[in-house]
């Protein structure tokens, strides 16, 4: 069946209701609604992307993520690098079933003649089970993937729900055709494999897991590890089965065990056979693999899943609806979209059991009807979401965002420290930071964070002063010179081997900025819940980005444990005091506090060098030149990486608005692309959602450079790219929020006037609760600048 056919041609014509897993999908009777899921293309940015970002097969949020495979068996030294599918690549060796930060597992996949047990290489494909493919051959959309193996002429077909993975297999006439199990290899992100087991039952099904130890479990909290669990069953009885380690295999065995362990099974198969593998997964237990895989697969046929995940998405896309003539956009938008309900995907189970920090099995507290009244997720670091994606799931999934908060909380509650990264509650903190305080300040300050807000403040709190025995999995090793002294003393990497300590950091400039900016969000949140203390002390300790500032220069420069400016100093080297950037890209990292920032620099010079930065980076289109160029890397700015996002976004500080307006609509039109090398830049690092994010917030022309952390939060108006969006916001009166543009144009991004609702609206920035209850705002743009545009 040709889904992108289906989906282009087939308006919403009916209404069902369509079970899947433990949520409910209504498809909506009106043939005048825009199919958005259409102008999703996965594939976009799939040149060197990391290890989840390619999984068109899963839900939104979920945690079954099924993708193709051309280079995730080649180990992640550093657990970061770019492995999984990358475009550029002619050869599939499988089929992956599980894509999270620092999480991998379960490769399957289907030969036809001689059998196979090891994968191959990209330059020799024969040599394993892997496939040449053609990208002619090649489907992907939203909750569905599709691809012929050319060298066996098998069709493979993915699909999910939320916790269980469809693969379908087309085979040709054969007497030799085989499904392989993958199991105990590295895959991705998942680091080296300690354990593993898979099992061939009596009644057909199959089950295993595998225990494996990533590059970050490694350096964060190195007793722990990361288990994957299984069960399947298979449409078709095999003709012989088998058991393999590496190209050792073993004819007739239900049951191996150990690093590398995997199985075989062999079928004859008439022409166009489809044989049928579900599996359900689980991070807790087998048990619980069985019941999510119960639980979700029911009696559904695997074209109901697909429909069932087509619907899920579009539900989702139509949430925020795009009226607008520029397909290209919309295509920018959506696939933007698209990543930013993928990444941070479930680690909990359907009866609410999940994997707590410590190993052992958590439960999340069930409602009335037996329901968990929250999920768990997993995440990588949040290190920039706050200019992102905690702006648009507090405006769009705010159900989703606590959720979010309540799965950090349960770490803190199960470890005493909040974790800024978690894999299966395990402590990866991507950076060596955490931002998850600031996360519940401005989840508390929406009005999101609907539970626990006494367990939520402590834990906050206790995340921005707290050093003494703080767990390096908790980020902030080097918070002590900060709270006590006002600053981290800069250590060279040559000293401390990349390494955070209470004596100091590498990048002491970069963290105390960031550790001001959190100070600054949860001092908010301790005032309005009446701790004037803690204020008092977090407000003092968001005031420390002054310390950094050398007039001389005009940056923000590394101090020395003596509190001396570092000598041998150079404002475009990366890593010397600064954290994947440089001084240049960090003088402006004072979010919380930007207009005193601009007095301290002078307001002329503060536009003038920010406006020359982005006539500069323009040339480059916003990144990085070379295709894995995404961090640390010489240059003025770079909107490939986490630091640089709110930085266009300040000129509605220093009184040139129209500054805003240009450089945010250039870096839509520039940086973002649709093809598979330009997408998220050449060299992106879009970190589950994180650039996708970006773009949405931005095309939509409201943003937040506090990260809604003020305790009046407010979005700023850029320059909205779109002719009408209709946005779903959550309030009793299901009121939309609507945002048009008059006189719209490629070249029309200066805004010249605004009305609200039909009046005249005279500011630069609207509060966050007036936009949920529903709002009509129309920006009349221009190509001229309007310079008496009014102020903030």
């Amino acid at each position: 069946m040709n889904y992108t056919y289906l989906r282009l041609v087939f308006p919403l014509i009916f209404t069902i209701y369509l079970s899947c897993g433990t949520k409910e999908y209504r498809q909506i009777n009106d043939d005048s609604i825009e199919n958005y899921s259409k102008y999703v293309d996965p594939n976009i940015g799939t040149a060197h992307s990391r290890w989840f970002f390619y999984t068109p097969a899963a839900l939104p949020f979920g945690m079954a993520k099924l993708a193709p495979s051309t280079n995730g068996s080649y180990g992640n030294k550093s657990g970061w690098e770019a492995v999984g599918y990358d475009s550029r690549h002619s050869s599939i060796e499988g089929f992956a079933s599980l894509h999270e930060f620092q999480i991998g597992g379960f490769l399957f996949t289907g030969i036809t003649g001689n059998l196979k047990t090891v994968p191959g290489t990209l330059e020799r494909p024969d040599e394993g089970y892997r496939s040449r493919f053609s990208k002619a051959d090649e489907v992907a959309e939203p909750g569905y993937y599709k691809v012929l193996l050319k060298d066996y002429n098998i069709t493979v077909e993915l699909t999910a729900t939320e916790r269980t993975g469809w693969q379908r297999y087309t085979f040709p006439k054969s007497d030799s055709s085989y499904l392989i199990f993958d199991i105990g290899n590295q895959l991705g992100e998942s680091g080296k494999v300690k354990d593993a087991q898979v099992t061939y039952n009596n009644n057909g099904s199959v089950q295993g897991y595998v225990v494996t130890y990533p590059e970050y479990v490694k350096k964060y909290q190195p007793e722990g590890d990361i288990k994957l669990y299984f069960y399947s069953e298979i449409n078709k009885k095999p003709s012989i089965h088998g058991v393999f380690q590496g190209e050792k295999t073993r004819e007739n065995e239900d049951k191996i065990s150990g690093v590398g362990a995997g199985m075989y099974f062999k079928f004859q198969t008439e022409d166009q056979e489809k044989i049928v593998v579900k599996s359900g997964f689980s991070y807790t237990s087998l048990e619980n693999a069985k019941l999510n895989f119960r639980s979700e697969v029911k009696n559904l046929r695997f074209d109901e899943v697909v429909e069932n995940a087509r619907v899920a998405w579009e539900n989702e896309f139509q949430k925020i609806k795009v009226t607008d003539s520029s397909i290209s956009n919309k295509t920018k938008f959506y696939t933007s979209l698209f990543h930013a309900l993928l990444g941070r995907g479930l680690s909990s189970d359907v009866n609410g059991q999940f994997p707590q920090n410590d190993g052992s099995v958590g439960q999340v507290p069930l409602n009335p009807d037996g329901k968990p009244k929250f999920q768990v997720y997993n995440t990588d670091s949040v290190w920039g979401t706050f200019w992102n994606l905690n702006q648009l799931w507090a405006l769009v999934w705010p159900t989703y965002y606590n959720d979010f908060l309540q799965s950090q909380l349960v770490v803190y509650k199960n470890s005493n420290w909040l974790a800024d990264g978690t894999a299966n509650g395990r402590y990866v903190s991507g950076v060596g930071t955490n931002f998850v305080g600031l996360m519940i300040a401005s989840g508390f300050q929406t009005g999101v964070l609907k539970d626990n807000l006494i367990l939520a403040y402590e834990a906050a709190l206790k995340n921005e002063i707290g050093y003494i025995d703080r767990k390096e999995g908790a980020g902030k090793i080097d918070l002590k010179g900060f709270v006590e002294n006002g600053y981290v003393s800069y250590i060279p990497v040559e000293e401390s081997n990349w390494r955070d300590s209470p004596e100091g950091s590498p990048f002491s400039v970069s963290h105390s900025l960031e550790y001001a900016y959190s100070s600054y969000a949860v001092a908010q949140m301790a005032y309005k819940l009446g701790k004037l203390e803690d204020y008092k002390l977090l407000m003092k300790l968001s005031n420390n980005w002054r310390g950094f500032y050398e007039e001389s220069t005009g940056f923000f420069r590394p101090r020395l444990k003596d509190g001396k400016f570092l000598k041998d100093f150079n404002p475009l080297a990366p890593w010397r005091g600064f954290q994947e950037g440089n001084a240049w890209q960090y003088t402006y990292y004072v979010p919380h506090n930007p207009k005193d920032l601009i007095k301290v620099i002078g307001k002329d010079k503060f536009n003038t060098r920010l406006d020359s930065i982005f006539a500069v980076s323009e040339k480059t289109e916003f990144g990085g030149v070379g295709i894995d160029a995404f961090a640390g890397i010489e240059t003025l700015y770079n909107h490939g990486n986490q630091p640089s996002l709110h930085m266009s976004w300040l000129f509605n500080f220093s009184e040139k608005p129209w500054l805003t307006q240009k450089w945010t609509r250039l870096i839509g039109n520039k940086f973002y692309g649709t093809e598979e090398i330009h997408g998220y830049g050449y060299g992106q690092d879009e970190d589950q959602g994180q650039l996708g994010g970006w773009y949405v917030m931005s095309s939509l022309g409201i943003f937040d450079v506090k990260g809604l952390t003020g305790q009046t939060p407010t979005f700023q108006f850029g320059s909205p790219i779109f002719d009408k969006v209709e946005i779903k916001v959550n309030n009793q009166s299901q009121k939309p929020l609507i945002i048009q543009t008059i006189n719209n144009g490629l070249s029309n991004f200066y805004v010249e006037k605004i009305k609200r609702n039909g009046t005249p609206y005279y500011r630069l920035s609207i509060p966050y609760k007036d936009l949920v209850q529903g709002d009509t705002l129309n920006f009349y743009m221009s190509n001229i600048p309007n310079k008496n545009l009014m102020k903030l």
